[in-house]
């Protein structure tokens, strides 16, 4: 593609102010780098996935307010982590995080181990233990 045809569709990279590098010719014919705020098939996708990290994110909310799982799920999916990501992340056990979705266990946490959690979340003990409701 040539340096003026880089596509530079809407998507949710330029509401972010990120651009992406694409490699393109220019006019002399050598490949140069060019950004681009994206282009429709991938701005396509950036929606489908961000559409489902929100649905995710609902979801544990829901399932906490609900008393199904703990915060610390909710918030591992607000954050875009996964189990493995987030116990290295607490030094933990996968299982022993996992363990820590389970309501009654969370209640039982010590404070050591809920600032961990709080620590990765960038939040406090308080509101690690309650989500807002809205």
């Amino acid at each position: 593609m040539k340096k003026k045809e880089v596509p530079q569709d809407k998507s949710q990279l330029q509401k972010a102010n990120i651009k992406d590098m694409v490699y393109a010719v220019d006019e002399n014919g050598n490949y140069v780098t060019e950004l681009s705020t994206g282009w429709e098939p991938k701005t396509i996708a950036l929606d489908n996935a961000m559409k489902e990290i929100e649905e995710r994110v609902e979801d544990a909310r829901q399932r906490v307010l609900n008393n199904e799982t703990s915060p610390i799920e909710y918030y591992m999916e607000l954050h875009k982590m996964d189990l493995p990501i987030l116990a290295s992340y607490v030094g933990l056990w996968q299982w022993k995080v996992k363990r820590h979705f389970k309501p009654s266990v969370f209640k039982k946490l010590s404070t050591k181990i809920l600032q961990k959690y709080a620590d990765v979340f960038e939040i406090g003990i308080d509101e690690l233990q309650h989500i807002k409701n809205s």
